[in-house]
């Protein structure tokens, strides 16, 4: 079975819901865009059932080169993670 596109998913909750692409297009774009801007400003966001997304600050650290071997040194900096929720670990697994 294919991954779903965007337009597919889109297509399939607008089916499920009877709500329009169009509208089901807009809510996606608003859950995203509120998705971003608490991670930025409160450094996590939840999904219930889903997962959260959890802003976590990296340490700096030394890496190596794998074309050359040669270390080099990795700057600190902060990164995004998705953590997954129990109810989708148990529904999927």
């Amino acid at each position: 079975m294919a991954k779903l596109t965007k337009t597919q998913t889109l297509a399939a909750i607008a089916d499920k819901t009877g709500m329009s692409k169009k509208d089901v297009g807009e809510f996606m774009d608003k859950l995203v865009e509120l998705a971003y801007h608490e991670v930025k400003s409160n450094g996590e966001f939840t999904i219930p059932g889903i997962g959260k997304l959890v802003k976590v600050a990296r340490q700096a650290r030394m890496g190596r080169n794998p074309a050359t071997g040669e270390q080099i040194s990795i700057p600190a900096k902060t990164v995004v993670k998705f953590r997954v929720a129990k109810a989708t670990k148990d529904a999927i697994l």
